[in-house]
């Protein structure tokens, strides 16, 4: 076995050396190409053969495409369409209920703005006439107090005048007990 393989080995060399050097010419067909030649044009058949592969991938999926495009049908969309409507019908009822709410909360607003206003002026006056009694009550107060600060004054002057007078009549009948003891008796 190391026998075949060494005879392989060498004919593998042998070869080598035929067909890769400079100077090498292999005849195809009644040409005569080297193995540089040989690889170009190889390159060139693999490259055009792949550009072939693809043009046709191509064409088939344009063709492929080009059949659906021709068998496409339009999808029914009648149901689509009505539930739209039905939709724009809501969407219309539903603004117009909500301008009716709007509407009736600025009425409300607008009464409960005038029952304030009214409340608040009502409240203005009531308070403005509780402020003029409490001003005449304190008026009538200080007037009634004026008046029995007068009369105790007087009352006290009068008390004083009694009580000097009484004081000087107890004197004098005190002054005449002493100066005659015995004219009361």
């Amino acid at each position: 076995m190391a026998e075949d393989l060494n005879k392989k080995v060498d004919e593998l060399e042998a070869a080598a050396k035929k067909y890769a050097s400079k100077d090498t010419v292999i005849s195809i067909g009644g040409y005569e190409f080297t193995p540089a030649k040989l690889m170009v044009a190889a390159t060139i058949v693999s490259s055009t053969l792949g550009g072939l592969y693809g043009t046709f991938e191509v064409y088939k999926d344009y063709m492929g495409m080009k059949k659906k495009i021709a068998e496409y049908v339009t999808p029914d969309l009648t149901e689509i369409y009505k539930k739209m409507e039905v939709l724009d019908a809501n969407t219309s009822k539903m603004t117009e209920y909500t301008n009716n709410i709007k509407n009736d909360l600025k009425s409300d607003v607008r009464r409960l703005e005038s029952v304030v206003e009214n409340i608040e002026r009502s409240s203005k006056t009531d308070q403005r006439l509780a402020d003029q009694v409490m001003k005449e009550v304190k008026r009538d107060v200080d007037a009634t107090l004026k008046d029995i600060n007068r009369e105790l004054v007087k009352n006290q002057k009068e008390t004083q005048l009694e009580v000097r007078a009484l004081r000087s009549e107890v004197d004098n009948k005190i002054k005449q007990a002493i100066d005659n003891p015995l004219a009361n008796k």
